[in-house]
């Protein structure tokens, strides 16, 4: 509890974090992220409007195919650089030699231009080739700089973070673009005109340096975020995958790879239109470091700058959620067929059409493209997202930046003296060529999208978050129109109904007719959810063509139940005998919500027909028809001699269906039914589903069974997994009070639950409330607790105490870690993600060495809290002595005697497993230990479990034969039978006579008092 408040108090001291969506602990992390990535992006703007006025001024707009083509095989020696790198140096290193090579050569780029090289001819050559690396570099060093700001970010969050903190991040190259661009003529203007760009790269090799330093305080402070070896290795791939997914799945990357190359096909081919419009439109006012043209590109970057933040924090994900992520791809090729179109036609200026195409592209591609990226990979698997993504940015899009380069170069040739109207002509027209072919590869992206989709819903292996909506209406509706498999069109339905379960309908209703009775019945049951009278058509034309009774009935429902103008008179036409019992059982618990008396009283007979019937089938079909009405106090008047009578039924089924109608019906004095349900085993499963139906109602009662220490285990955990399926505000918190509070199989019981409810809401109440510190300290007890255990394995030796009895307890211990480690992993989920969890916890449960090292790479990776080196050396170690080196930071060793540790572990026996401590004492008993903690002998007599109640009481009547009396007398209404026949002997062979027995010896008169 201390926790929680620590954390709510923490949230609470951050006002401005909550108003941008952050959570306490990152905002310094994304506040330095924010600031490495905008002074970076700053220099590198301004090398890029430099670089870009020079290379014109010096080669002409028709030579950047050659740039194209040369930066190409750049981009993938880098990024071969980048990942050699990482066999040789930690990463955190990595980062930053990256960050510091791209900006070493902006010092020698200005020497190159400053003049300082010799004879006349010899500045001459240095400018050309200064300029021509310049722009080399340029390109390359976009993707670096982005590559090292997403490798730095993954490092430094956990994929819930940085769903919230990287937008953030990322407007830093735009905040870039704006500040860097409006300043950069004033920056201009300060200098001679000769030396202007000169010193201008000069300043942008300084913020580029500040950039350097604030990422080395970043992987300097937070180095835990980052492995220590020398090179991740891939996550192993699922062997269960099957055939049919692997293969949807390799035709999905195949056109994501088309896509992205495409993307980077346009970003040159729009570029190249804008700089060579650009070179002929400045024309002659272009002077060797003048600067006019640098100035102009600050001004328009600054500008889109501006409007690219607009669309990005107001716009963007509007946009993507009203129109789908498909849909809104589609702009960027049809913005560059539009404004190509306008600039073949001769409408409008070219240069004017290619200013605002670039402009409108641009904005659209680094905000709804951007955008969309997590959704386009979103259904991949796991184990294949980082591959495909590294092979999209490092193989895919250098490529088609070679390819385009050539086939620019090739058409320069056409053009009489370079630039000509045919060239021209003819790159406009393979722009709308690509165009079109961007579009049909996005349409064929969307089929196969939703194809994987729908395999993974069908396989359980989605969440229910970043999906979108249109195209999986879209899907749904083709894959239940379509012939194929029933199983595969209810997944879909199900995933329908968890992840747009509101609008479900609109999908649904016009396919009734088209689907089979099962389907039917199942798509009714979701619109139910969620009734709207728009959609009443299609369920009462259902019914004209008379379909199953079970489709039948849960029609009826719909159309009573959403029908604001329906008669209920009309439902008595199906109370009538020759309708099936369901019908009928329907129809007579729809006129009890809303019929005049006398349709009740019908209906009512109707139903107690079916409740007091001979067959069971009949009975249980009544007792669900309660189930379906409204809890009104007339009924629960009628039923009450009834509700006893069908508890006692024979029949399992009907036991269950009355358990559920007590829910329906609202009738409380039968609640503590419900609560005797959860201890019978065959009627626990509907016991459980009537309490989660009452939702918050049961909670008081459901969390006192589960914190009543002296209920069977089992009741208890179904009680505490109740509160979890109820999954109301209120019923969370209350599990996350208790999971702070808890131990042992109570805290591995409150986390499973947290980690299952739906759409990660426990997970996110758990943030919220604890607080990333919070976790972490609950992941350093259970560290802390392990190093404790070790300890006592290592002084509790066989050589010191040799007995039977130790056996027992160092059996009994070794399990303790192990059961630690489950608790680990469950806590990690709460941080990282789970599947990677998951898969580094497959491999800790392998015998292998490789998967076990295959495990400890995967958390080496994905770690980054303050006790990471502790938790992997635990893992990594075999003897417990090395393992208690490895916690030594957080629980140093200090050698015992075995009976001072057996005392230090009683002062523990809130953490150590019933069992242990039964052992403890039997193990005091057997080597005659006389000086345990008097305090853990009166708590342990007092224990929930009777096993432990045995082993203390043994120990007493041993060490304590005096004092034993007095122990038994607390003893006599001994509930567990086995304690009880031990304390009957004890008393017999001690001759010990308890004051109950006294007075059954001893005459009583009014005189006499027992003391």
């Amino acid at each position: 509890m201390a926790s929680t408040n620590q954390a709510s108090k923490r949230v609470g001291e951050h006002p401005f974090l909550r108003w941008i969506n952050l959570r306490s602990g990152e905002g310094n992390r994304t506040f330095w992220m924010f600031a490495f990535y905008t002074f970076t992006s700053t220099g590198l703007m301004w090398l890029e409007a430099c670089s870009v006025e020079m290379f014109l001024a010096q080669f002409g707009a028709a030579n950047l195919p050659l740039i194209y083509i040369v930066s190409a095989a750049i981009k993938i020696g880098l990024g071969w650089l980048y990942s050699e790198l990482q066999r040789y140096l930690p990463l955190r290193m990595v980062i930053v030699a990256i960050a510091l090579l791209l900006a070493s050569p902006l010092p020698i780029f200005s020497l190159g231009l400053s003049g300082a090289f010799g004879n006349t001819i010899g500045q001459f050559y240095a400018l050309q080739v200064t300029v021509f690396a310049m722009q080399l570099w340029l390109e390359a060093s976009h993707v670096l700089n982005d590559l090292n700001a997403s490798i730095t970010a993954n490092q430094l969050f956990n994929i819930r973070e940085i769903k919230r903190t990287y937008p953030l991040i990322s407007s830093g190259i735009l905040v870039a673009d704006v500040v860097g661009g409006f300043s950069l003529p004033f920056v201009l203007g300060l200098f001679a005109r000769d030396t202007a760009v000169s010193q201008v790269l000069l300043i942008a090799f300084a913020f580029m340096v500040v950039g350097v330093i604030i990422l080395c305080g970043l992987s300097h402070t937070y180095q835990q975020s980052f492995p220590e070896g020398r090179r991740k290795r891939e996550e192993p791939i699922a062997e269960h995958s099957t055939t049919r997914l692997r293969g949807q799945t390799r035709r999905y990357m195949r056109l994501l790879q088309i896509f992205f190359a495409l993307a980077q096909v346009f970003l040159l081919l729009v570029e190249f239109q804008f700089l060579t419009q650009l070179g002929r439109h400045s024309g002659a006012s272009v002077q060797l470091g003048g600067g006019e043209v640098a100035g102009f590109l600050g001004i328009f970057n600054g500008s889109l700058g501006i409007c690219e933040l607009a669309m990005q924090w107001l716009f963007s994900s509007r946009i993507l959620d009203r129109m789908g992520v498909f849909r809104s791809l589609m702009l960027l090729p049809m913005i560059v067929i539009a404004f190509t179109g306008v600039s073949i036609a001769g409408m409008s200026s070219v240069f004017l059409s290619v200013l605002a195409m670039r402009f409108f592209y641009e904005l659209l591609h680094y905000t709804l493209l951007s955008g969309s990226v997590p959704f386009l990979f979103y259904s991949v698997p796991d184990h294949l997202r980082n591959r495909e993504q590294a092979k999209v940015r490092g193989i895919a899009e250098p490529i088609s930046t070679a390819i385009t380069g050539l086939v620019l170069l090739g058409l320069g040739r056409v053009g009489a003296n370079g630039i000509g109207v045919a060239e021209q002509n003819l790159n406009l027209g393979l722009m709308i060529l690509f165009a079109l072919g961007w579009l049909a590869t996005i349409v064929l992206l969307k089929k196969e999208y939703l194809n994987l989709l729908v395999l993974n819903a069908g396989r359980g292996q989605l969440s229910t978050s970043d999906v979108d909506m249109k195209a999986l209406r879209q899907k749904t509706i083709e894959t239940l129109e379509n012939p194929g498999a029933d199983e595969d069109k209810r997944a879909c339905i199900e995933f329908l109904s968890q992840i747009d379960g509101k609008n479900a309908a609109e999908v649904l209703a016009p396919l009734l007719l088209k689907l089979t009775p099962e389907l039917q019945h199942r798509s009714i049951e979701v619109m139910l959810n969620h009734p709207n009278p728009a959609f009443l058509n299609p369920v009462k034309s259902l019914c004209s063509q008379r379909p199953e009774p079970e489709v039948m009935a849960v029609a009826l429902e719909y159309i009573w139940t959403t029908g604001e103008t329906t008669a209920f008179s009309e439902l008595r036409h199906y109370l009538k005998p020759s309708q099936p019992s369901i019908v009928r059982a329907t129809a007579a618990s729809l006129i009890l919500r809303q019929g005049t008396m006398s349709e009740k009283a019908e209906a009512t007979y109707v139903l107690q027909a079916l409740l007091t019937h001979k067959q069971m089938q009949e009975r249980v079909i009544g007792c669900r028809a309660l189930g379906g009405v409204v809890h009104l106090q007339g009924l629960r008047l009628w039923l009450k001699p009834y509700i006893p009578r069908l508890l006692k039924d024979p029949s399992i089924e009907v036991k269950s269906a009355t358990l559920e109608a007590i829910a329906a019906t609202r009738s409380e004095e039968f609640y503590r039914y419900l609560l005797s349900g959860l201890y019978c085993r065959p009627t626990r499963p509907a016991a459980k589903s009537a309490l989660v139906r009452l939702g918050d109602e049961a909670l008081p009662r459901l969390i006192r069974l589960a914190d009543d220490v002296e209920r069977p285990p089992l009741v208890r955990s179904e009680a505490f997994s109740a509160i979890g399926q109820i999954g109301t505000p209120e019923a969370i918190d209350l599990l996350i009070s208790r999971l702070v509070t808890s131990w042992g199989t109570t805290r591995r019981l409150l986390l499973r639950i947290l980690l299952k409810v739906p759409n990660e809401r426990g997970i996110e109440a758990v943030a919220e409330r604890l607080g990333r510190a919070g976790i972490e300290e609950l992941i350093e007890q259970e560290l802390m607790f392990m190093g404790q255990i070790y300890a006592a394995l290592m002084d509790l030796i066989e050589d010191r105490v040799r007995c039977e009895e130790t056996k027992l307890l160092r059996a009994a211990l070794e399990i303790l870690p192990k059961d630690s480690i489950e608790r680990l992993f469950l806590l990690m989920k709460f941080l990282y993600p789970i599947g990677s969890i998951r898969v580094a916890e497959f491999n800790f449960q392998s015998d292998s060495r490789a998967a076990i090292a295959q495990g400890l790479e995967i958390l080496d990776s994905t770690l980054d809290i303050a006790s990471k080196r502790a938790l992997l050396g635990v893992l990594d170690r075999e003897l417990p002595m090395d393992k208690l080196q490895s916690l030594s930071s957080l629980v140093p060793y200090t050698p015992m005697q075995p009976d001072a540790r057996l005392n230090h572990l009683l002062e523990l026996r809130h953490f150590i497993s019933d069992w242990a401590l039964a052992c403890c004492f039997h193990l005091s008993r057997r080597a005659r230990w006389k000086n345990l903690n008097p305090d853990a002998i009166r708590s342990s007599l007092r224990h929930p479990r009777g096993y432990v109640r045995e082993a203390v009481l043994s120990y007493v009547a041993e060490q304590y034969p005096q004092q034993l009396g007095r122990v038994l007398q607390g003893f006599q209404n001994e509930r567990d039978p086995i304690v009880a026949k031990q304390v009957k002997q004890m008393m017999q062979e001690s001759e010990i006579i308890l004051p109950e027995e006294i007075s059954r010896v001893v005459p009583r008169h009014p005189n006499l008092r027992v003391i």
